[in-house]
């Protein structure tokens, strides 16, 4: 039903929604801004040019958001949210920013600001609670941008998301008096009953666009399936994501829907710049909350470091969640609706989440360089105990460092330790991953060599290394291990993969020594060993013929 009306509601000014967003997009980027920052602006553009979303571009957010939750579901693992400096922080953070919110926004009412002198109590301890949570599409869009999902401050990050959205969750149930149908528990088991089956279709969905499709009809029909139990729908896409997360195929599903999903977040980005048309005091209000990010930020560095996360993961976890949500804006439709506060507050709203946006993606485009210039004053925060798994790293004798252990990671690593008498360490991000490799019996250590504290940690006198070699899948993290080796002082040799002749050129003018083109060397080593296996077969031949 949902893709249906969304092909209904497609009409001939959507072609020019989609290229005034391309517009702004890629001048973000040519500005080296995320482009859902452009995203955002074009909605601003299109709002005062008096365009209104419609069917088409509600339904075309629904869809994202919908594929983003069952995305972080295929990616999550429940232990991620039972640990206490997952849940303990998120409930920390929202207790304590909801009580901060309610004091200052009565402060201002207090003041006789415009728009604000009208709460009271109640209303202000509403608005404090929807503006205590961070954006969960946001967020997870740009780590995924950056490659970052998998590393351990984006899994805690997503962890505090998920925490928070069930408390979402929750305030929707009591506040529209909506609660979850008597059935929603039995439909429940019997989803999870279902999970083998589940994983078997997957099995034999290939990797084409059988598998695609087999993606939406699971997020969509996961959604449909809780709506009908009277349960948020996009919990229901989260949660077949979560069932299918330790599926072989799990991650390759996940790629498979990249491009889709982002495709279909551009709507709703557009819609938040679209909410509606501020006027000057609006905006003024909206810049005021504004104002208040850098505390929003601070507090959960401080929160997150009291539970012993290191102060890199903790600075650039809370820049990830420093934005406000879009939930803010769902709070205050409801409350409009029961008449708890003036509709201007949807607008005001609008536009704290879209300039919180704007500015936590500026923020996060430069997340390294503020934290290297504040390294030193921020590291007399940190704990000086450490988190089980969270350990400085040891390379011991090794000779060879092979970071990125997917499958071009494993093959060098397995070609090494084979032709080589230098020892072999391989390192990445990903303590699944990890712990799948020494399974098959690869030294791989738990680390992330993108991280400046990586190196820091690192005792200089035991250390022997000669080669590092790069695997990881995107230019971003290539490059960036690449400039911290040699800024630490590495004088050995570095190689790294790449997909296209550009990023070869771009990883050579930042200290790489050997770079591989994957799909060059992959056709060199396919021509190399069929041409070995013929040579044989033609030996074998001759020896058959004499």
């Amino acid at each position: 039903m949902q893709m249906e009306t969304l092909f209904a509601a497609i009409d001939y000014r959507d072609p020019i929604w989609i290229a005034v967003a391309f517009t702004f997009g890629f001048l973000a980027v040519q500005l080296r801004l995320p482009p859902l920052v452009g995203f955002l602006v074009a909605g601003f553009v299109l709002n005062a040019l008096g365009a209104e979303g419609g069917a088409f571009l509600g339904e075309m957010a629904d869809l994202g958001v919908t594929l983003l939750l069952f995305s972080i579901g295929l990616k999550l693992r429940i232990r991620q949210l039972i640990a206490s400096e997952v849940w303990g922080v998120a409930g920390a953070h929202m207790a304590l920013t909801t009580l901060l919110w309610t004091l200052l926004l009565m402060g201002l009412a207090a003041l006789g600001v415009p728009i604000v002198a009208q709460l009271n109590w109640p209303s202000a301890l509403l608005l404090g609670f929807a503006l205590s949570f961070s954006s969960t599409v946001f967020a997870v869009k740009l780590l995924e941008d950056k490659d970052d999902a998998a590393a351990w401050y984006g899994r805690l990050s997503i962890g505090i998301l998920i925490i928070q959205d069930i408390a979402a969750v929750i305030f929707l149930g009591v506040s529209t008096a909506k609660v979850p149908s008597p059935m929603a528990a039995l439909m429940i088991v019997a989803i999870i009953a279902a999970r083998p089956l589940l994983g078997a279709m997957l099995n034999r969905a290939g990797h084409g666009e059988l598998q695609v499709l087999m993606g939406l009809v699971l997020a969509l029909g996961g959604a449909s399936l809780f709506e009908l139990v009277d349960m948020k729908g996009d919990l229901g896409a989260l949660v077949i994501g979560v069932l299918l997360a330790g599926h072989p195929k799990a991650n390759e599903l996940f790629k498979a829907l990249l491009s889709l999903k982002d495709l279909f977040l551009v709507g709703f980005f557009l819609s938040i710049g679209m909410a509606g048309i501020p006027d000057l005091t609006m905006l003024a209000v909206a810049s005021l909350l504004l104002l208040a990010l850098p505390f929003k930020a601070g507090l959960f560095v401080w929160l997150l470091t009291r539970f012993r996360v290191r102060i890199r993961a903790a600075v650039l976890a809370s820049q990830a969640l420093t934005s406000f949500s879009e939930f803010g804006l769902i709070v205050g439709s409801i409350a409009v609706a029961n008449g708890w506060l003036d509709e201007d507050w949807v607008v005001v709203l609008a536009i704290a989440v879209a300039l919180s946006f704007v500015a936590a993606s500026a923020l996060n485009a430069r997340a390294d360089d503020v934290y290297v210039g504040l390294r030193a004053r921020l590291h007399r925060f940190e704990s000086r105990e450490r988190l089980v798994g969270d350990e400085p790293l040891q390379f011991g004798d090794a000779r060879i460092v092979l970071c990125g252990m997917g499958r071009v990671g494993s093959g060098a690593y397995d070609a090494l330790a084979g032709s080589q008498r230098r020892r072999v360490i391989g390192v990445d991000i990903n303590p699944v991953v990890v712990g799948s490799q020494r399974a098959e019996g690869r030294d791989v250590r738990h680390g992330n060599m993108t991280n400046p504290d990586f190196w820091v940690q690192i005792d200089r006198t035991a250390f022997q290394v000669e080669w590092i070699l790069l695997a990881m899948p995107t230019l971003r993290a290539n490059l960036t291990a690449a400039r911290l080796a040699r800024e630490w002082g590495f004088r050995g040799r570095i190689g790294a993969t790449a997909k296209f002749p550009d990023e070869a050129q771009q990883l050579r003018r930042h200290g790489v020594d050997a770079v591989f083109d994957i799909y060059a060397e992959a056709g060199r080593g396919f021509a190399d060993h069929a041409e070995a296996l013929f040579s044989t077969d033609r030996g074998a031949d001759a020896s058959t013929a004499d």
